[in-house]
């Protein structure tokens, strides 16, 4: 995941959560964005 742009991440975590994909996948995803700071204002 170290290689995915942060553009990409945030886009791969919109979409996981839309499609409600598994909890555990969205929940890798907000690991790496807090890893990276990266937050999502509503």
């Amino acid at each position: 995941m170290a290689k995915m742009s942060n553009e990409l991440l945030i886009e791969s975590y919109i979409s996981a959560v839309s499609l409600k994909l598994s909890p555990d996948f969205i929940s890798l995803l907000e690991y790496e964005m807090l890893r990276r700071f990266i937050t999502l204002h509503n």
